[in-house]
């Protein structure tokens, strides 16, 4: 046992063990910092893991939390709240995973330590802490992103000491959060090479590509040739240089050359493993960010034993370091690792804020109310309507926008359509699709729809987002259900020019009340504004790959061609209200 130190942080003091070695089953060991009051006595504990490095956590000591869109803020300190832990009475216990910081072993691959499951890593790591003397054997976990993912890697392991977790905005289906409706999302970037507001990984030399470990030079050549024909990605010197360098981020080149779902990453999707979770699973996740949410109510609806899902408030990036939702965490630890009865069981499973109205809606499943699916229709003079269109293509002619490629123009052309304003209250909650029918002159391009609650005085906010690459438009039928598309994203199938086809955007679940005098405004576009009321609330690479040829696209919203929103409704429903259409 390395000699344990006493430090002063704030008023009180702690004592840490630093570079801990704790031992895995095949011999590696796992680097750690431990963290507990003076007071010589057995605790619950809170592990944390991560592969961004135990020293980062540590800054929570020292550092103000940042909230975004301060340059201070750093996506990767995640840990929690270091002072607090120990003032709560628990042992907080940060780890590096394999292959990253101080650890041994090798990181080869997303979510696969050197052919070693994380969740393996995990078993090891959270028995030997309940075998130390500061620990009476109840264990739990703490960190939001990376470190709520691992919390659920390691119970699917069912370690006998780990007793319920906590996981504030884990990343689940690893290629819907790399890959929304197909389109690559920046962000995971950011976190593997340090950019844009992330440290990035603990990064050794022992964090490897799985794909330069599987094939030969010469096949890895030709599939790099092959991902360069996405002139998308041919666009992009990041990219370009990522692909012809591939040793500098081995991680990130592994999620670029897949893109396409299936079973590089089924294999280690949490999701997939939530079936074999029997302890208390507490889920929490801020709007915002939809593909967060959504991951956070599959991985609810999978769970089989005691579980809560909380779907808070805007905006959606936490502080860094993270000190949110740390009342109701040790609310619920103090229930499961402390044996205190504070009723936290006796609670609805399922509590949703909802915007607008700042009402939270509870209930035992998702969504909290009973869902009317509605249409609601893109109509000529950029409307939204409850009424479809009755003219044909030769009168509702086609709205319509061209983009040039970024490296041309800064200018991102975006087209909406919007309400009147609404008359009462009107409540959706729930996911959403977007049925949009497009020709465009290229064999692909992205759809990016933005939904917006506009109040009277023109000030937005961001309420929900859709995204689709044409080329993954195929739906999975039998998955599919009104207001609720699939895609399975297994195969990309190159759009005809001048065709037009009908494209169902899956809008992420939301929950959102629009007051009286508030307008709807849907935007569409195939590349993101750079900085807007929403994306300032973001890191800064936290876009999508934009689109790299010059694409004309024409929306169709005639008779024949139905374009439209099929919403959630919840309360209010449309029927009883002025259909929401007018002059803008």
């Amino acid at each position: 046992m390395a000699d344990a130190q006493t430090i002063r942080a704030g008023l009180q003091d702690i004592v840490v063990h630093k570079d801990l070695r704790v031992p895995m089953r095949d011999g590696v060991t796992l680097a750690a910092d431990v963290y507990h009051g003076t007071e010589d006595k057995p605790r619950p504990a809170l592990v944390a893991l991560s592969p961004y490095g135990k020293e980062l956590q540590a800054l929570a000591l020292t550092t103000p939390p940042q909230r975004r869109p301060s340059p201070m803020w750093d996506g990767c300190i995640e840990a929690g709240d270091i002072a607090r832990v120990v003032a709560e009475d628990y042992v907080h216990v940060i780890g590096d995973l394999r292959g990253s910081g101080d650890s041994e072993g090798e990181h080869i691959g997303n979510y696969n330590a050197g052919g070693v499951s994380l969740g393996q890593d995990a078993y090891d790591f959270i028995e030997w802490v309940a075998e130390q003397p500061w620990c009476d054997g109840n264990v739990g976990m703490i960190g939001i992103s990376y470190f709520g993912s691992m919390q659920v890697f390691a119970a699917a392991e069912r370690p006998p000491h780990l007793k319920a977790i906590f996981v504030s905005g884990g990343h689940y289906d690893f290629y819907e959060t790399t890959y929304h409706g197909g389109i690559m999302w920046f962000m995971p970037r950011a976190a593997r090479e340090g950019r844009g507001g992330d440290s990035g990984w603990a990064f050794t030399d022992r964090v490897k590509s799985r794909m330069l470990e599987t094939y030969s030079p010469e096949e890895i050549k030709g599939r790099v040739a092959k991902r360069l024909e996405d002139p998308d990605v041919a666009a992009w010197p990041n990219l370009v240089h990522l692909l012809h360098y591939p040793k500098n981020h081995e991680a990130w080149f592994d999620i670029v050359m897949n893109e396409l779902d299936g079973e590089w990453y089924e294999e280690r999707n949490p999701i997939n493993l939530a079936a074999n979770i029997d302890i208390p699973v507490y889920l929490q996740i801020d709007q915002g960010r939809g593909w967060t949410v959504d991951g956070h109510i599959e991985l609810f609806e999978t769970l089989k034993g005691p579980k809560k899902l909380d779907i808070g408030s805007y905006p959606p990036m936490q502080s860094r370091p993270w000190i949110e939702e740390h009342d109701t965490m040790f609310r619920w630890y103090e229930y499961w690792l402390k044996g205190i009865d504070n009723g936290v069981m006796d609670e609805p499973a399922v509590s949703v804020f909802v915007e607008g109205s700042r009402e939270v809606v509870t209930a035992d499943t998702w969504p909290p109310r009973a869902v009317d699916y509605t249409p609601v229709y893109l109509r000529p003079r950029r409307k939204l309507s409850l009424e479809p269109e009755l003219m044909g293509a030769e009168h509702a002619a086609p709205d319509g926008f061209y983009q040039a490629p970024l490296t041309v123009t800064d200018k991102v052309e975006i087209i909406d359509w919007s309400t009147a304003p609404f008359e009462e209250p009107t409540e959706m909650i729930g996911t959403g699709a977007a049925h949009l029918f497009v020709e465009i002159d290229q064999p692909d391009t992205n759809l990016i729809m933005r939904v917006w609650d506009e109040a009277p005085g023109g000030k937005r906010q961001l309420i929900t987002t859709g995204f689709l690459k044409a080329s993954h438009r195929e739906l999975d039928e039998e998955r599919t259900n009104e207001g609720n598309p699939y895609h399975p994203h297994t195969r990309a199938v190159p759009v005809e020019p001048g065709v037009i086809e009908e494209y169902v955007l899956r809008l992420y679940p939301f929950a959102a009340t629009f007051l009286p005098g508030h307008r709807m405004v849907v935007e569409l576009s195939n590349d993101e504004p750079l900085t807007d009321a929403h994306n300032a609330l973001l890191p800064p690479d936290a876009f999508h790959l934009p689109v790299g040829r010059p694409v004309t696209h024409k929306i169709y919203r005639d008779a024949a061609h139905p374009s439209r929103l099929v919403l959630p409704f919840t309360r209010k429903a449309p029927a009883s209200q002025a259909s929401p259409e007018g002059e803008r």
